[in-house]
């Protein structure tokens, strides 16, 4: 029970020079449906507006009060704690300045609590892509139904979702336990989280939205968060470092045994956002990378790994291997289903990745491929891989490919093969017929002309992004993968006017920059489509009158 004055939840959003967003966040908690609520501004010490801009929130609502450090801190955790000590209410929540609350967050979250006594309540994550606005649930299988658990040990796979903004917590268990948030290291919401799910007894978890995350993947490397730094050596160091204080509280705690389950937490998560990255790195740091992660590698559970896809469990091993130039080639397939460009086999007839049978028992235990079935499974879902080799531009808006294609399995027949390259940036799919011609068994060749002015497009205009697809055909069967396109080149932008009585529109065919690198297609409108149709066409989309709206978006294709 709250005393009289006393809020129901102290809300704290932590602030670094980011004048221009903190207002959205702190409006996001003023218009929470539950009222009775007391707002923190923690300020890192900014050295931009921030200090008037949260001095003038404060003037406009009692419930706000400014707290300013001395000093910048350079991480999350001393503006949350300096914020947990002044804090008034038996409840506490946490908000970044470039995120958000939904109006319900405290009600939903404070009714878990008053529901029962537990230590902590904790909802759903709703993702924002800035770039593209898409919206997406964190981990979403971990907050699907509402229950309560008694300790993480009823559910260890929630160790995967290490927000501390998540949740609401209870200040006493918070205060029992001394738990704070660590200070002086990145990465700190895994820690503590690490350490709330150990020492809750009971805690919720509830289906409904509780916080907006707002995503930019591909901000600049000043403005990404400390998460999104991949690129900086530093950032591994800081990771792992992380990685070693939760394993020494899981042995001082008595969780010991949760071990593996936090193992597969980071090789699934922490490790794999790397994997992702090694395409796009160059052997310097590849090398160092190494250094850094391979002892942490080999503490980890053997049952860990075996837990991974067998194409995540390639990347690591070539990785501890030190065959970082094959870890970025095995890197690129990684969720696209894509084959290595050669396997051997032992004297038993079983396929490794590369170029020959691995010497250790581990590297022939992580690198035979056996289980991904690639010269017994199904042609459509057969495995190759597809590489450009050469890219030119063509007459028009027509580029030439040079397509190389690796059949490490020789699932395909000897002789010629039939390819499309298919495409759909309109209503209708397009196909580019070529031949694949055979360079040595198991690779071939071939040369294809993609001429996306042929598409047809709704007169409303087409502003997106499109990924060409290679179809094999072969015994009346077809299979579908993606086009590697070289890592670097230079965008080739031209301005199409089409036939179909759709508005010109540029268009830009460049490598995809990041994931597995596919060649890319970026289709932006000019002219009518761009200044009129299409921002009609997406407000009649958005509108709540969407009977009509269908039917204009319809009648402008």
């Amino acid at each position: 029970m709250t005393t009289a004055g006393t809020p129901d939840v102290t809300v704290t959003v932590i602030v670094h020079n980011d004048a221009g967003r903190l207002p959205r966040a702190v409006e996001s908690v003023r218009r929470q449906t539950h009222r009775d609520l007391e707002i923190v501004i923690s300020d890192d010490h900014s050295t931009d507006d921030t200090p008037r801009v949260a001095r003038a929130l404060a003037a406009r609502d009692p419930r706000i009060r400014y707290l300013r450090l001395p000093e910048n801190s350079g991480g999350c955790s001393a503006p949350r704690n300096r914020a947990l000590e002044i804090a008034r209410a038996p409840h506490l929540m946490f908000l970044d300045s470039d995120d958000e609350l939904p109006a319900e967050s405290v009600a939903s979250l404070l009714a878990a609590h008053r529901e029962r006594d537990i230590d902590f309540a904790m909802g759903a994550v709703r993702r924002i892509r800035v770039d593209t606005g898409r919206h997406s649930t964190w981990m979403p299988h971990l907050v699907a139904e509402r229950r309560t658990l008694d300790g993480i040990e009823a559910d260890p796979r929630l160790f995967f979702e290490h927000l501390a903004t998540s949740k609401m917590y209870a200040r006493a268990f918070l205060d029992r336990h001394d738990l704070r948030f660590p200070e002086g290291i990145h990465y700190e919401d895994q820690l503590f989280s690490a350490q709330a799910y150990c020492l809750a007894k009971r805690f919720t978890v509830i289906p409904e939205p509780v916080y907006l995350w707002y995503v930019a993947p591909y901000a600049g490397s000043e403005a990404a968060s400390i998460s999104n730094q991949r690129h900086l050596l530093t950032n591994v160091r800081d990771r792992i470092h992380v990685q070693r204080l939760i394993d020494a509280f899981l042995v001082e705690s008595g969780h010991e045994a949760l071990r593996e389950d936090k193992d597969h937490k980071f090789l699934k998560h922490d490790f794999r956002m790397y994997a992702g990255d090694l395409p796009y790195r160059d052997e310097e740091w590849l090398d160092t990378f190494a250094d850094l992660v391979n002892p942490y590698l080999a503490t980890l559970s053997p049952g860990a790994y075996a837990r991974l896809p067998r194409a995540e469990r390639v990347v690591l091993q070539l990785v501890r291997d030190r065959r970082t130039a094959e870890a970025r080639l095995a890197a690129r397939g990684l969720g696209h289903a894509v084959a290595p460009r050669r396997l051997t086999t032992d004297a038993d007839g079983r396929p490794y990745w590369g170029e020959h049978v691995p010497e250790s028992a581990d590297a022939r235990r992580e690198l035979d491929l056996t289980d991904l079935g690639l010269d017994t499974r199904p042609f459509p879902a057969a495995q190759f891989r597809h590489e450009i080799t050469r890219l030119t531009r063509g007459p028009g808006a027509c580029v030439d490919l040079t397509v190389r294609t690796y059949d490490p399995a020789l699932r395909l027949p000897v002789g010629p093969q039939r390819a499309s390259l298919l495409l759909s940036p309109g209503r209708r799919r397009l196909a580019f017929p070529f031949r694949l011609s055979p360079v040595r068994p198991g690779v071939f060749e071939g040369r294809v002309r993609l001429d996306p002015a042929a598409a047809r497009l709704p007169v409303s205009g087409f502003a997106g992004v499109r990924h060409p697809m290679v179809r094999l055909t072969c015994r009346g069967q077809g299979n579908r993968g993606i086009l590697l396109a070289p890592l670097a080149f230079p965008p080739l932008t031209t301005r199409i006017p089409y036939r179909s009585g759709a508005s010109p529109h540029l268009l830009t065919v460049e490598p995809e920059g990041h994931d597995p690198g596919r060649l890319q297609l970026r289709w932006e409108p000019v002219g009518v489509a761009a200044a009129v149709l299409c921002p009609v066409a997406g407000r009649l989309a958005r509108s709540r009158v969407r009977g009509p709206a269908r039917l204009v978006a319809s009648a402008l294709r």
